[in-house]
């Protein structure tokens, strides 16, 4: 038998049914999704009919009262009323399904009217007249190019568009990459364009085009003055906070306007492996947390309980209209009001029902929410506090002291949100974090006095900013809480487990969810009358959680590692135990610090780069992170020079000596010992930095490397001749680290002289220049090389077998 609270559940069915309709037809032509639109209007029809006819032969109760609703909560199957109720929620469904189609498809016509798609389609340079519809964002550079390359991304409401000799009236969104000249573009300023048009990568994006302007922008109107006010409120802000350490300075601006321009890569790199992002950024918790705050504080000072909803909505508006009007601040805003309506013990029940609408009403403002990832996951979270925080709060605190009993609904919260969430984030990001709870669990604590904080210096910065930066550091300590729970937790061993990301596998976990949900009051009873049950569960989880490599990585003995660091090189040869010389450190600082870890080194004897590219040195910060490193040595041709001053500079930063190497120098530290090959010369043809690359022939642990950097087919042939003329030259090779990623520009003569029975390409997934090339790889099985290969394999060890052998071990 259903409660009466689970009648509610009655609106939540069409809610999700058009969410699920708008998200299966989203990039439907208007004409089309007009059609469908009006299909699930006739069926709405027949239903209410056919609903009609039951209604008024068994829906009412023995008063007389209409019972819809009731009936589900207290009649037979076979009732005529549960046939009205069933007919009711089906009518209900397929009206808010016909309701959010037609949405879709006024909104789809209003963006493609005028000649815009197919402008882009034309790839046509056109002027544009159009309105900032969000602040520009700044991008980082490509990998290899300099910081002068960096972009800038906006959107941008298109009003008037000339383009083919036609000026044309328009209402399309449009995606704008331009260069910095557009930074400093205030948010709702009027603005005129010129550049060219491409498509949108999916036609089911929100953008109706791509625009890359040439040139800066001609400003034509500031913005408004409710904007203007939002910006001084934003830029004091920032000033206030300007002085506070870099997580503080990065978070707090995050939580409470939205701005996330500042926050650490490493630290939004923790926020993601913790499942901890939701507080790097406004979401609706904050929300919540502000209005809660605002409304206890007009409790105190009198306010009557009928002004106090106006009161909300008031700053609701305006908290809106700080952070921007953008869509996922609006969903934000939206999911705080329902959390906080469903936290309320006077109207919780009035929870579900709040939120089906919102929605839905979200859907008919804007249908591209449907396949947002961030208005799932905010939905998903919302529903999971209203269906689970309250019954798993009150069990939960049935097992706390007395003391403490009321923590029960705070532990309960991010349990029912990580729960609720988990099928979306596997999506996204392939794993489950075993940490998010636990991690959310002790943030808990400092987010409401980080967001009431922020919020207070924010107000305080109209006035004072140094009165508001005195506020500030209050509110960077639980800031700071925030962010040190967030590192801690990424940096526990196992903090997330590799999971399918596909639709199969977001359905098996939400499978287990449900299961769990199911199943949980027997395993709690059943945990109660056997407490080694749980125990034993908990352990054999652990052991099939855990990879076998994790308790076997990394392989005893080893002598080279060729870490996986997506498209660059980042090799290890070791040098005694935790020791080792690192040889190129790939382009992700993370990935590359990730990997001493699973080896264990704590120090590194030298860092050999072979040359300035990003994919060899951009991981250098994370070599120097938490190790003892004792030297830099480098290519003398110091080209890029923006790279090579980037290496300078985060050398001197460590206080690590920076050198050179030449054709010639011989090296050695305990255990490995090396020899240089390249470069002799600069070398014009080809790219100068690749033909640069330091070659090494190393023997370390009984193996015989040959490390051939990034050399073509130039540098390659010289590097030949140096090898088949002189002495030093090893007679036989055990390992041969593949010039380039395995690029076709390569040397086959060389490949053939150092025939080994190993060839390591480090290359990373799904890179955008076809490395490593086909005939590269028949060269190398031609020549009897194993191919081991970083984006397939993942880290790439070897050792010498007692016997002789070269014995290769894969992490993946």
């Amino acid at each position: 038998m259903l409660t009466r609270a689970a009648a509610d559940l009655r609106l939540l069915v069409p809610a999700l049914s058009a969410w699920s309709a708008v998200a299966l037809l989203l990039g439907l032509p208007a004409s089309q999704a007009v059609v469908v639109a009006g299909a699930a209007l006739l069926v709405a029809s027949g239903l209410a009919v056919a609903w009609r006819r039951s209604f008024v032969r068994g829906t009412h109760d023995s008063s007389g009262a209409v019972a819809w609703g009731r009936t589900v909560a207290r009649g037979r199957s076979g009732d005529p009323g549960v046939a009205a109720a069933w007919l009711g929620t089906m009518t209900l469904t397929a009206l808010a399904t016909t309701l959010a189609l037609a949405a879709l498809a006024a909104a789809t016509g209003v963006r493609d009217a005028g000649p815009i798609r197919e402008l882009a389609d034309q790839h046509a340079t056109v002027s544009v007249l159009g309105v900032v519809a969000s602040d520009p964002r700044a991008v980082d550079p490509p990998r290899g190019r300099p910081e002068s390359a960096a972009g800038v991304v906006l959107r941008l409401d298109v009003e008037q568009v000339d383009g083919r000799g036609v000026r044309t009236a328009v209402a399309s969104p449009v995606l704008v990459f331009a260069d910095r000249a557009w930074l400093d573009l205030p948010w709702q300023a009027r603005v005129r364009a010129t550049g060219r048009l491409a498509p949108p990568q999916d036609g089911a994006d929100d953008v109706v085009a791509v625009l890359n302007p040439r040139g800066p922008p001609t400003l034509l109107a500031d913005p408004g003055w409710v904007a203007r006010a939002a910006d001084v409120v934003r830029k004091r802000f920032a000033e206030a906070t300007d002085g506070l350490p870099a997580d503080a300075r990065g978070l707090l601006p995050g939580l409470v306007i939205g701005d996330t321009s500042r926050t650490p890569h490493d630290l939004d790199e923790a926020m993601l492996v913790t499942g901890m992002t939701h507080l790097s950024a406004v979401s609706g918790s904050n929300v919540a947390i502000v209005l809660a705050a605002a409304l206890g504080l007009a409790g105190l000072l009198g306010l009557r309980r009928r002004w106090r909803p106006l009161l909300a909505a008031v700053l609701l508006l305006a908290f809106v209209v700080l952070v921007r009007p953008e869509p996922s601040v609006v969903r934000a805003a939206a999911m705080g009001a329902v959390g906080l309506l469903g936290l309320s013990t006077s109207r919780r029940r009035a929870g579900l029902p709040a939120l089906s609408v919102a929605v839905l009403v979200l859907l008919v403002w804007d249908p591209w929410l449907a396949r947002s990832a961030g208005f799932a996951l905010s939905t998903l979270a919302t529903l999971g506090l209203l269906l689970f925080a309250g019954p798993w709060g009150a069990a939960v605190g049935r097992l706390l002291p007395m003391r403490i009993r009321g923590w029960g609904p705070a532990l309960a919260v991010p349990v029912a949100a990580q729960l609720m969430c988990a099928p979306v984030i596997v999506l996204l990001q392939s794993s489950v974090s075993v940490v998010g709870v636990v991690a959310n669990l002790f943030a808990a604590p400092f987010v409401a006095p980080a967001t009431v904080l922020g919020v207070a210096t924010a107000l305080i910065s109209v006035v004072s900013t140094t009165v508001a930066g005195w506020v500030g550091w209050l509110a960077a300590l639980p800031t700071l809480a925030i962010a040190r729970v967030a590192r801690t937790a990424a940096g526990v061993p196992l903090a997330t487990v590799p999971w399918p990301g596909t639709g199969v596998g977001a359905a098996l976990l939400a499978l287990v969810g449900v299961s769990l949900v199911v199943a949980g009051p027997w395993l709690g009873h059943q945990a109660r009358r056997r407490p080694l049950l749980p125990v034993g569960v908990v352990m054999f989880a652990v052991g099939a959680a855990v990879p076998t490599h994790v308790l076997t990585w990394p392989l005893p003995g080893w002598g080279f590692v060729a870490c996986d660091v997506g498209q660059g090189d980042g090799l290890v040869l070791a040098t005694g135990p935790g020791r080792a010389v690192v040889v190129d450190v790939g382009p992700d600082p993370a990935l590359m610090d990730d990997c001493l870890s699973r080896l264990r080194i704590q120090v590194v004897d030298a860092v050999v780069l072979t040359h300035f590219h990003a994919d060899h040195v951009d991981g250098l910060p994370g070599v120097l992170h938490g190790r003892s490193v004792r030297q830099i040595l480098a290519s003398p041709v110091r080209d890029p020079a923006y790279q090579w001053q980037e290496v300078s500079d985060w050398a001197a930063s460590a206080g690590v000596p920076f050198g050179e190497l030449y054709a010639g120098d011989d090296l050695a530290w305990p255990g490995l010992s090396a020899h240089v090959w390249w470069p002799a010369r600069v070398l014009h043809d080809g790219s100068v930095p690749n033909n640069a690359s330091v070659v090494l022939t190393v023997q370390a642990a009984g193996l015989r490397l040959l490390l051939l950097g990034d050399v073509e087919r130039e540098a390659a042939h010289l590097v030949l001749q140096a090898l088949q003329h002189d002495a030093r030259a090893p007679p036989v090779l055990d390992v041969v680290k593949v010039a380039h990623h395995g690029s076709a520009n390569r040397d086959d003569g060389l490949l053939a002289y150092a025939r080994a029975p190993v060839a390591v390409v480090s290359v990373g997934a799904d890179n955008d220049y076809g490395h490593p090339a086909p005939s590269t790889l028949s060269t190398l099985a031609q020549d009897g090389f194993r191919v081991y290969r970083t984006d397939l394999s993942g880290d790439v060890a070897v050792r010498k077998g007692d016997d002789g052998s070269v014995e290769v071990a894969t992490l993946r």
